[in-house]
């Protein structure tokens, strides 16, 4: 059995390694709490690749995948939109994000993206083949070790990147991505003669459109007319403080009390 986890261990790694999951990882990495993440990422490995060593590839060829892709694709340009609206905020007045009122929120997140993403992926099915020639436990514990361990590299390297860049941008930029995620999988999913660069090349249509529309709606509320009424020049006195400082002047006394 130690020779079948080990075997699952490290072709599920290589597999993982430098697959969508893993820039899913990072980006998630660069928003949520990385044991959030790895919790999420380790229980919708564990739930996927149980699947597809019980039922093998029986169940994988069952699978509808084109309709699993779709509700995927919804499900990252949903999160992208939200993280997006949530991160740009009303431009330079207030740059901070806003956190997530539940506390759970983040976890559910990353576990259902997963789940939806890895279904149908071709881990499983390497998985579920896997299974039909050595022991489905093994297969099952060396798999999801695997995908974790590739998973938990961008984990860390989405935890060193995020200490160098500003929440705010790390919040627009995992949106952006996001929207990239969505875009290439409902191409992927809606016509699948395309090729791997014909479907990375369109899906990159979609953040970049939604970064220029951003560039543009921050642009045109620097430059608008009552953000400029309210810009005074670095030597003009406050308008405010000019009443005040002549209400505190003392008034001259009349010539007959002098």
């Amino acid at each position: 059995m130690i020779a079948t986890v080990l075997l699952s261990i490290g072709i599920v790694f290589l597999a993982e390694l430098g697959d969508k999951s893993q820039l899913m990882a990072l980006t998630f990495a660069l928003r949520y709490r990385w044991w959030v993440v790895l919790g999420g990422i380790a229980t919708a490995s564990a739930a996927v690749h149980l699947i597809s060593v019980g039922v093998g590839h029986f169940l994988g060829a069952a699978l509808p995948t084109r309709a699993i892709a779709l509700v995927a694709a919804v499900t990252f340009l949903a999160v992208g939109l939200w993280t997006l609206r949530e991160h740009f905020g009303t431009g330079d007045d207030n740059p901070e994000p806003k956190t997530p009122k539940a506390a759970g929120a983040p976890f559910f997140v990353v576990l259902s993206a997963f789940l939806l993403a890895e279904l149908g992926d071709r881990t499983m099915f390497a998985t579920a083949a896997l299974a039909t020639d050595y022991d489905w436990v093994g297969v099952w514990l060396g798999s999801t070790i695997g995908m974790v361990a590739a998973d938990a590299l961008a984990i860390a390297v989405g935890i060193l990147v995020g200490k160098h860049l500003p929440e705010h941008a790390i919040g627009i930029g995992s949106g952006l991505l996001f929207l990239y995620f969505g875009s290439a999988t409902l191409l992927g999913a809606a016509a699948p003669a395309l090729g791997g660069a014909a479907v990375a090349g369109l899906a990159a249509l979609a953040p970049a459109l939604a970064g220029a529309a951003l560039l543009l709606t921050r642009m045109a509320r620097r430059t608008s007319p009552a953000r400029l009424h309210t810009v005074r020049h670095p030597g003009a006195a406050d308008p405010v403080a000019v009443p005040a400082a002549r209400a505190d002047r003392p008034r001259p006394l009349p010539r007959s009390e002098r």
